[in-house]
């Protein structure tokens, strides 16, 4: 089948495809406790489900067990819908869904974290998905600190708590014959090591760099600032700030030989 493409098990060629009037209507029916509806409106809406588990792809989780996490926000999404609201299923079950998997993403996360705490970030997420889709432009931290109504600095120390841990082992760069781990471009300045941007292959990366993109660079990463710091002491926003910072290590990253 020249259509079939096969994701987590399942093979999306196979999966129906409803309008948006034929999904209320099966909707409507599931939510009453059609069991056959309700199995038959999971199904028509796996593509939904897969979808999002790609923006996911590249964890050390199980591709599976996300995807049946994904699931999990589905239900939950059937279940709670209101038919009555002038609204597509989609635009209210994919942040569920999305919820659902950082939920299990960051609670299963190898680091420790307070429950209260983990509560905190959640609330951020969701805030922050929330007045994104109200404004449909990036909203940066002040701005769901404010919804909030809380510290903008609570907000920065819970979205902190619940990142990911970097392994020493995770590579840098692969040239093919070598990789290069984040251990391997830690120096140890005290018995005079080579610092890392004194390197040619960095020195000539960091060249490509916009002028805005190294400062930032410099404050981050030598000066130990945070985003906040930093979209204060150059004058444009953390969601700004965030988004050079990305550019400029995917820069580098591009062009270290």
């Amino acid at each position: 089948m020249a259509s079939r493409v096969e994701i987590c098990g399942v093979n999306t060629a196979t999966l129906p495809k409803l309008t948006h009037t034929e999904t209320i209507a099966l909707l409507k029916k599931a939510q009453s406790g059609d069991e056959q509806a309700r199995d038959d409106f999971l199904m028509s809406n796996l593509r939904l489900v897969l979808s999002i588990v790609q923006r996911f792809h590249g964890k050390k989780e199980s591709m599976d067990d996300i995807f049946q996490v994904g699931c999990i926000g589905l239900i939950k999404a059937m279940e709670n819908f209101d038919t009555s609201l002038n609204l597509r299923f989609s635009t209210y079950a994919v942040p569920m869904i999305i919820g659902e998997v950082r939920r299990y993403l960051r609670d299963c996360s190898h680091v420790r974290v307070s429950r209260s705490i983990r509560d905190t970030a959640y609330r951020v997420l969701q805030t922050r998905e929330q007045l994104e889709c109200e404004a449909a432009e990036e909203a940066d931290l002040q701005a769901v600190a404010s919804a909030m109504n809380v510290p903008l600095k609570e907000v920065v120390y819970a979205l902190d708590a619940i990142s990911d841990p970097v392994s020493l082992y995770d590579p840098v760069y692969h040239d093919g014959n070598e990789t290069v781990m984040i251990m391997d471009q830690i120096s140890d300045v005290k018995n005079g090591d080579e610092s890392l941007l004194t390197g040619v292959s960095i020195s000539e990366a960091m060249g490509k760099l916009t002028d805005r993109e190294r400062q930032i660079l410099m404050l981050r990463f030598y000066e130990g600032k945070t985003q906040i710091e930093v979209s204060e002491e150059i004058g444009i926003s953390q969601a700004q700030v965030s988004r050079l910072e990305k550019n400029a290590i995917a820069t580098l990253q591009k062009n270290i030989d």
